[in-house]
């Protein structure tokens, strides 16, 4: 492959509906069809805890993603990175997508008495409820809930305009902002990641705590998020869209993807072997019913598949210079980010052992059609990659 430096400016590139085809209506549609079969659910009083948990699962499964998109928005901009400005209005438009987990936690926030336990119950009846409950308050919870969407939707929405705004007007001064806001938004996204992990998942079970819990909900966040951003560039460039992205584009995300493949299980092993080490009950019954019954083989496979699997493929550097082979890995990181949130939830429910419902289905294509939809709408509205970004030119010099 050629390394040359001589550049041609390149053009400005804008998504034309057409080449979408019926996908949006399609995704819409589908959409569409899972809320209602699962609002079914939320009605229905002997479904409806199931309800409830399928659409936690599903929802924190797009929420994850959706925050590890921001969070390499935010990366980009705080340590002034080059190489991803090709790539960057992408994420940019995947991360714009989180204001509208708002609407998609109303289920949550109705079937609150449901998912948590300590919800209902008088904090004097249990004595850890009661050491607890200067955090476990409802009034305080719900304050919570409402500052997880209203910062990070800020820090995204902020990104995205300023940086649309340089592609008119080119002022660097735009360039300053966003690196205020990258540095500001990373600790906004960690908090949001690690809170919403301990309140929504951690909740499950308001006995159960793990000091590791958040840092490990980030792993697997950045790395799926990541996979999602090179399906994402991936098939634009097969319309014939992002000529600029090449494949030293890929070998970097690429070594991003093993870097938190590599991260995932370091953490994830680290808050196993420290948890089992320590042998405190109220710690290890989280592994207790996940390592039991039917829940081992779904344990097991995410455990191989989430990383002796990829590790191998993305250890060789020539894999990661094959868009098409990249591809599949990231499909596969995709979907044991599914399995691993899957692991985290249900067994709150079927703690004898993995029950899989309809509504784990009709979940997952209800949120993730109708965001499916949302992201084509933002694909349309700006330039496919920032045109008047001052690092723009180190980011087509990209060599690795």
């Amino acid at each position: 492959m050629s390394h040359s430096h001589d550049l041609h400016p390149p053009v400005a590139e804008k998504f034309e509906a057409k080449d979408a085809g019926v996908l949006p209506k399609a995704l819409l549609g589908i959409g569409a069809a899972g809320i209602l079969v699962s609002t079914l659910g939320l009605f229905v009083e002997q479904w409806r805890t199931q309800f409830a948990h399928s659409w936690l699962f599903a929802f924190t499964y797009f929420l994850t993603i959706c925050l590890g998109c921001l969070f390499w928005n935010c990366l980009h901009h705080a340590t002034d990175s080059e190489w991803s400005v090709v790539i960057r209005r992408q994420v940019e438009n995947l991360a714009s997508l989180f204001p509208y987990f708002a609407l998609f936690f109303v289920p949550i926030l109705v079937s609150l008495g449901i998912l948590y336990k300590w919800w209902n119950m008088d904090p004097s009846s249990e004595p850890l409820l009661l050491a607890k409950q200067p955090y476990l308050s409802k009034p305080f919870f719900l304050i919570r809930a409402a500052a997880y969407f209203i910062v990070p939707s800020l820090v995204a929405l902020a990104l995205r305009r300023r940086s649309i705004r340089q592609d008119g007007d080119g002022d660097s001064a735009h360039s300053f902002m966003m690196r205020k806001l990258g540095v500001g938004g990373i600790p906004a996204v960690a908090l949001s990641i690690t809170f919403t992990g301990v309140d929504w998942l951690m909740g499950l079970d308001y006995k159960w705590f793990s000091t590791m819990w958040g840092v490990y909900l980030f792993a697997g966040a950045a790395g799926s998020s990541m996979s999602l951003i090179v399906l994402v560039i991936t098939a634009l460039k097969s319309k014939g869209y992002l000529k600029v992205v090449n494949l030293e584009h890929y070998h970097t995300m690429g070594k991003f993807m093993l870097a938190f493949t590599i991260f995932w299980a370091y953490i994830g092993f680290s808050q196993y072997m420290l948890i089992w080490y320590a042998n405190i009950p109220e710690e290890t019954i989280y592994f207790q019913i996940r390592n039991t019954g039917s829940w081992w083989y779904l344990n097991t496979l995410l455990v191989v598949g989430r990383f002796f699997l990829p590790f191998p493929v993305l250890l060789l550097q020539w894999t990661k210079k094959k868009p098409k082979f990249l591809c599949m890995v990231a499909v596969w990181i995709l979907l044991m980010q599914m399995v691993d949130v899957y692991v985290i939830v249900l067994p709150a429910l079927h703690p004898g052992g993995l029950s899989v419902s309809p509504f784990d289905i009709s979940a997952l294509i209800g949120i993730g059609g109708i965001l499916g939809w949302l992201f084509f709408r933002n694909l349309g509205s700006a330039p496919l990659f920032p045109l008047r970004d001052p690092r723009l030119e180190g980011s087509l010099k990209l060599t690795n």
